[in-house]
């Protein structure tokens, strides 16, 4: 039978009917498609997000290979063509990479002091060479969004989060990470024997377990007003004087104007790493700098290290079976240097003019569908909600590809090998940053390129981004029905305002300043329905892990939050759509291959989160990634709709019931 155009990717015969909807909405709609799935060999997930990633990876792929024959021409073709070309001529990297370990050991064997090491990391910062025990990042100023300001950040352990390192659950990942930081030392050269190596690797990973002891959690790293604490340099170096952070910002030759003002992430924990610092001897902290060197320039240098790289962080912690193709570890590559100019190509083949239209007027559907939802919000008071209603003005939505591309021509390729073509290219993306630093605030930057299968909102900008790579089916079909796009891409633009609404957006302000303007009862009030959302995801466990492995919810609240909203707004934005073509009341929707608008429209964002997952990949999601699972995603969200009861008739007994006075409304 043909499939009806009407109903986008939806396909009716793919619907488990031994599974109700009113129990598993998202496992009727996706059931037989998780039971048939065979994650590719070098994924550790496969789904709807991953299908359009792949897509876009080879879409990518043809654009650089027409760069590297040829047939684009230009200095910005030849860049690309120069760094793909590096990374996937194999002889030479395994030629490279022995004198590439070389020139990476040699200042690490003949430092001699603390301060060696300190200078040899501030004077390479740019480049990426020598990592240490913070990060920074210049970005707009949060507290002042007219400006840009220098952001410090915890870092320097080689884990995903510091739970890897405490938690009894994660024990065995430990031990894992112990062999292969030792077993990478071997292979490197860096140390004679087996068991120097193996000692060496206890010795970081026994130091990296005390940074982590004073690093934040991931919960509260997303607390706005915790990680908000601007100060000047002397305030920061202050909580640093063993270490002497003057001494570092000396050595590094940065410009005065990153250090003037800064935003310090987490002190206390500048504060606790001085003492460690202080109370380490010497040769820990050169194997850990060493380590750290390794790590980051891994993927660059010989076979036997990326596999054995792939070993421990591909298989033992996503699960994948088999390393990505080479050709594909290229395009994420020349993405991550160049993927504005790579994107206006993308977008140039693959993104159609009409596409932009149609998305613009959805977008509008969705904005003003929070208006009234707003609008008429019981719990929220007159002054709260004026406010709320003066930020949701104040949004700036962008569409498929920024207004202004990047400018590449200081980026400088021409380096012999591929390890410095790739410092080369870090270098002149801080540069980018630093050079915003001191002038006025650039609203037409993005923070994802046109091929990126996601979307995101920037509070600071109060802005709402919808990359090209996710407007296209599931997610967004010009040729599908209102309540099918509504459902899926829909619920995804009414993600993303909700975030502008979440725990952490709210705390801003229309302009991208963190500002209270709530008062003090609708605060609580807000405060209690996202406790209680908390509560609800905290129950959930991803089918076939363990008891422990349950979500998060206070880590997960703000993307579960945006869900929630952005589905029962995406409704209402729906209701819109079907009033500009005349129809009042949805029950006259029209009625497609025996499904109601309100039918296709629950279907689809069941089928926007069709995935599965390996057991290691889900395990190590749970314990850092600020998103629910897919079926918590899908089914949490709906059991809290009143509308996804009356389109099924969900009653007591039924899985996704929930009492209609527990259900979590917040927008």
């Amino acid at each position: 039978m043909t499939k009806n155009p009407l109903l986008g990717a939806l396909d009716p015969n793919e619907f488990d009917n031994n599974i109700r909807p009113q129990d598993d909405l998202y496992r009727f709609v996706n059931g037989k498609w998780i039971e048939a799935c065979q994650i590719p060999a070098d994924k550790s997930a496969d789904g709807s997000f991953y299908v359009l990633t792949e897509n876009s990876e080879k879409q990518v792929r043809a654009i650089i290979e027409d760069c590297v024959e040829g047939k684009i021409a230009g200095e910005l073709a030849g860049k690309v063509a120069a760094l793909y070309g590096s990374f996937m001529d194999e002889a030479q990297v395994e030629a490279d990479s022995a004198p590439s370990l070389e020139r990476l050991f040699a200042p690490l064997r003949t430092a001699k002091t603390k301060g060696d090491l300190r200078d040899l990391w501030a004077k390479t910062w740019k480049m990426g060479t020598y990592d240490g025990f913070f990060s920074m990042g210049i970005d707009i100023d949060l507290n002042n969004p007219d400006c840009y300001i220098n952001y410090f950040s915890q870092d320097g352990i080689g884990l995903p989060e510091r739970a890897y390192f405490l938690e009894e659950k994660h024990r065995e990942v430990l031990q894992a990470y112990r062999e292969h930081v030792g077993r990478m030392f071997s292979l490197s050269g860096f140390m004679s024997s087996e068991s120097q190596s193996q000692a060496a690797g206890n010795t970081v990973v026994d130091f990296e377990t005390e940074i982590a002891r004073l690093h934040w959690d991931n919960v509260k790293t997303r607390d706005t007003d915790a990680t908000n604490n601007p100060m000047t340099w002397a305030e920061l170096a202050a909580n640093l004087p063993v270490f002497d952070l003057d001494a570092w910002r000396a050595a590094s030759r940065l410009p005065e104007k990153m250090f003037t003002q800064v935003n310090v992430g987490m002190p206390d924990f500048f504060a606790g790493m001085d003492q460690l610092w202080a109370e380490t001897d010497f040769e820990t902290l050169r194997l850990w700098m060493t380590w750290q060197a390794l790590n980051g320039q891994v993927s660059l240098l010989s076979n036997a290290l990326v596999q054995a790289n792939f070993e421990f962080y591909g298989k033992r912690l996503a699960g994948r079976e088999v390393i990505r193709d080479r050709w594909k570890r290229g395009v994420s590559l020349a993405s991550s240097v160049m993927g504005e100019a790579l994107g206006q190509l993308y977008v140039a083949r693959h993104f159609p003019p009409d596409s932009k239209e149609k998305m613009s007027r959805l977008v509008d559907n969705l904005i003003a569908a929070y208006r009234e939802s707003i609008s008429s919000l019981e719990w929220m008071g007159s002054e709260t909600r004026a406010k709320a209603l003066e930020k949701l003005s104040l949004f700036t939505p962008k569409i498929g590809y920024p207004d202004k591309w990047r400018n590449y021509e200081k980026l400088d390729v021409s380096a012999p090998t591929l390890v410095e073509k790739v410092a080369s290219a870090s270098q002149f993306g801080t540069d980018f940053w630093i050079d915003k630093l001191g002038g006025p605030v650039d609203h037409t930057i993005w923070h994802m390129t046109p091929q990126t299968v996601n979307a995101y909102y920037n509070p600071t900008d109060n802005e709402i981004v919808f990359p090209a790579g996710i407007l296209q089916p599931p997610f967004f079909d010009p040729q599908a029905d209102d309540a099918v796009n509504y459902g899926s891409i829909g619920a995804v633009i009414g993600h993303e305002i909700g975030h502008g609404f979440d725990d952490q957006g709210a705390k801003f302000d229309g302009h991208g300043k963190v500002e209270n303007w709530w008062t003090e009862t609708d605060l609580k009030e807000f405060e209690k329905r996202t406790r209680a959302l908390i509560a609800q995801y905290d129950q959930y466990v991803p089918r076939g892990l363990p008891e422990e492995f349950h979500v998060n919810g206070a880590l997960t609240i703000g993307e579960n939050i945006g869900d929630l909203g952005g589905l029962d707004i995406a409704w209402k934005a729906y209701l819109l759509a079907l009033k500009d073509q005349g129809i009042n009341d949805p029950a006259d929707a029209p009625v497609i291959e025996g499904y109601t608008g309100a039918q296709r429209f629950f279907y689809s964002w069941a089928l926007s989160w069709q995935n599965k997952t390996r057991v290691e990949a889900a395990k190590q999601l749970i314990a850092i990634d600020p998103h629910s699972p897919a079926e918590f995603r899908c089914n949490g969200v709906v059991a809290n709709l009143d509308l996804f009861a009356k389109t099924f008739g969900l009653k007591p007994g039924d899985d996704l019931w929930i009492e209609p006075e527990s259900r979590v409304r917040i927008w």
